[in-house]
């Protein structure tokens, strides 16, 4: 198993930070509530899950309860390593994976079907429809006039943003989502832009690109749009997305979301929304959009455990493009890596060049200058965790 080049600090922890903490001890609490609220359970679930609630912070990591699930045994052995452990002393991101694993045990999801946050991803998508239609329109004009380098840039930097519609950290009604709709906004909040270096690997037609998908909504309309982008000017061939297995982070991706989204296009009002949804219903009948999974996208271990299965398949594209906040923290270890630090130097064990498409709602952070980091630190106090500042960052494959 390829490791990162530098040794790797300790993961984060709910007790090492304010902002950790509050992950915790607040905001799983609140998204627990939410479902409850939002959703008409079985008894038993609901049973199940305010016993959860009353759990947090302080009560003690213990094995999921026996239910029918394609991989209860490896969770359970995720498990015991931190048995007995508080939810703040146990590992920031298992901990999270943990809670949704348990909320999907206790609504007997993988029996009942029950997605405990499909209101949240339903509204994601009606209280953003406005956007969605004004994306897909200059989407669309983009698609007339064949690949161009310039239109792929502004594909990218819509789909980046649209990772700011992040329902795990903000409801959909909350108005202090962060949003750059401005096209001043999309570029003054970059951190880093490797837009350049990403359109040199695709300055020919290559044959796949991957994407490991992260939001439902209007996170996901963007990878659709970039998706259809590059498949209908035909300078990609194929795309896979990879996406989770169940129900998790409250806006993550399932298969059924990215089914239910093309459908929801498909079936709207808007001609040319209805014509987009129709061009990826075709890619995905003829093979050129694949929808997959596996259970390591659900678990809670660092992108370096990757199995040897999901190895082969990233190594087989020319360019894998990873959404999202929590993969780019699994990329780099969920640790505290001093900010300054080689990003490549960390990610070096990638079978394939990666690109992390990411705003920041995390500590978790490298690949800046020293400079910049103490910069940010004046501009803007609470920069690292706020959604305003994204990166398009990319990781050449290291032999």
């Amino acid at each position: 198993m390829k490791t990162p080049k530098l040794p790797v600090p300790t993961p984060m922890r709910g007790i090492d930070t304010a902002f950790t903490k509050d992950s915790v001890a607040r905001r799983l609490p609140e998204i627990l509530q939410r479902a409850l609220t939002e959703n008409e359970l079985p008894k038993t679930a609901v049973a199940q899950l305010t016993t959860l609630l009353q759990s947090i912070p302080n009560g003690r990591i213990r094995y999921l309860p026996e239910h029918l699930a394609p991989e209860l045994d490896i969770w359970q052995a995720n498990i015991q390593p931190f048995l007995g452990q508080t939810w703040l002393e146990a590992p920031w991101l298992f901990v999270e994976t943990y809670f949704f694993r348990w909320v999907v045990a206790a609504v007997d999801h993988f029996r009942s079907g029950i997605d405990p946050f499909a209101y949240q991803k339903r509204q994601g998508l009606i209280a953003t429809d406005a956007q969605i239609q004004a994306l897909l329109r200059q989407a669309n004009q983009y698609i007339v006039n064949g690949w161009q380098p310039d239109h792929f840039r502004q594909l990218l930097l819509a789909d980046l943003w649209g990772n700011q519609a992040d329902m795990s950290m903000w409801s959909v009604d909350d108005e202090t989502m962060p949003n750059h709709a401005a096209a001043d906004d999309q570029t003054a909040h970059l951190l880093t832009n490797d837009a350049t270096a990403v359109l040199q690997l695709l300055q020919k037609p290559v044959n796949q690109v991957d994407f490991i998908i992260d939001n439902a909504g209007f996170e996901l309309i963007g990878d659709l749009c970039l998706t259809d982008y590059l498949l209908a000017t035909k300078q990609v061939g194929t795309v896979f997305y990879h996406l989770k297995l169940f129900p998790t982070f409250v806006s993550d991706a399932t298969a059924f979301d990215v089914e239910s989204t093309v459908a929801y296009l498909s079936h709207h009002e808007d001609p040319i929304v209805r014509a987009t949804g129709q061009r990826l219903i075709t890619y995905l009948v003829d093979g050129r959009l694949h929808l997959v999974t596996d259970p390591f996208w659900t678990s809670p271990h660092p992108l370096w455990h990757l199995p040897a299965n999901l190895q082969d398949q990233l190594a087989k594209a020319s360019l894998v493009i990873s959404k999202g906040d929590a993969n780019y923290r699994r990329a780099l270890g969920d640790a505290n890596w001093p900010h300054a630090t080689p990003f490549a130097n960390i990610v070096s064990y990638l079978p394939t060049p990666t690109l992390f498409l990411r705003t920041c709602k995390s500590e978790v952070l490298a690949g800046l200058s020293e400079a910049q980091a103490t910069e940010m630190a004046k501009v803007d106090e609470d920069w690292l965790v706020n959604g305003r500042w994204g990166v398009i960052q990319l990781a050449h494959a290291q032999n």
